[in-house]
């Protein structure tokens, strides 16, 4: 699939249930039209990582995803060897050999080859014998350590991986790149500036509302409105860690199991946690500040 122009980007997100805005719909166009890596930042679930997911169902292609975590190395994010199966592959041999088998390699003759290697995410990503683009993501870059941002850089511009024992493999289709970041610290500007960035930030009460209209199908409207204008609301409030999209689409969900036709204070108080992870946040929520935010959330309800 070619993504001609923003306007068709857009479309096509939204077609695969995704609703982006301008901005977010240019800068995907263009990371596909120059071929780099688009850098997402923004707080926890306001769909970073569902982009990659949606490019790969629009592109009808592979996602291969890369989980970052502090200490991630080569072995865990490109290759290791397959020890285990080295080792009994060499005890194997030296048994045909006490046996007096013919025609069996004795040693460690071979035993390093694609056979025996273990191919993680980025070694995956560039294997030439792909026959499409796939897509990658490297998921929360933020978590993991300098050290692999640097060897991010070098796979990012050549897109191709030494392996001492086998060579350079080298990727036929550049992979379509999604990096994301939930800024718990700052990632270096040699990595951004080797990438489009972008900035996803909250969604605006309308754009929110148009979001749970299409992942929450069924929901009542006025219901609908409710929530998001509560959620728009707490997320003014001095918490430890606001509500994402997500947690606005799990509490609409768990809203209709409940078939609540609206808000009350009762419910909310009871549902809190899927709106909210900290102990903290859900005991400042309970009592008159919910009673506020909900009076604010059936002021806009028509």
């Amino acid at each position: 699939m070619v993504l001609d122009s923003i306007d068709d980007t857009a479309a096509t997100l939204a077609r695969h249930d995704y609703i982006a805005d301008a901005g977010l719909s240019t800068c995907v166009f263009l990371a596909l039209k120059m071929g780099r890596a688009l850098f997402l930042e923004g707080e926890p679930g306001v769909g970073k990582t569902e982009i990659a997911k949606v490019l790969a169902r629009a592109l009808d292609t592979r996602l291969i995803r890369l989980q970052c975590y502090e200490g991630l190395d080569v072995h865990q994010s490109v290759y290791e060897w397959n020890y285990p199966r080295q080792l009994l592959e060499i005890q194997a041999r030296a048994a045909d050999g006490a046996a007096g088998t013919d025609g069996h390699e004795h040693g460690t003759e071979g035993i390093f080859t694609e056979e025996f290697l273990l191919k993680r995410p980025l070694l995956q990503a560039v294997d030439p014998s792909l026959e499409r683009a796939p897509v990658l993501l490297i998921d929360e870059i933020d978590r993991a350590d300098e050290e692999f941002e640097s060897f991010l850089l070098e796979l990012l511009s050549e897109f191709q991986i030494t392996i001492p024992e086998l060579g350079t493999v080298a990727a036929r289709h550049r992979p379509v790149t999604v990096i994301t970041s939930n800024r718990t610290r700052e990632v270096h500007d040699a990595l951004k500036r080797r990438c489009v960035y972008h900035w996803i930030d909250y969604p605006s009460a309308e754009r929110e509302l148009e979001i749970v209209r299409l992942k929450v199908p069924g929901i009542e409207e006025r219901l609908a409105g409710q929530v998001v204008r509560f959620v728009q609301s707490l997320r003014a409030q001095e918490l430890y860690k606001a509500p994402g999209v997500a947690e606005t689409l799990d509490w609409a969900t768990a809203l209709g199991h409940l078939e609540a036709a609206d808000l009350g204070a009762e419910t909310v108080d009871a549902t809190l946690g899927l709106l909210v992870k900290y102990q903290d946040d859900v005991d400042r929520l309970r009592g008159p500040l919910t009673r506020e935010l909900l009076r604010e959330a059936a002021e806009g309800t028509g």
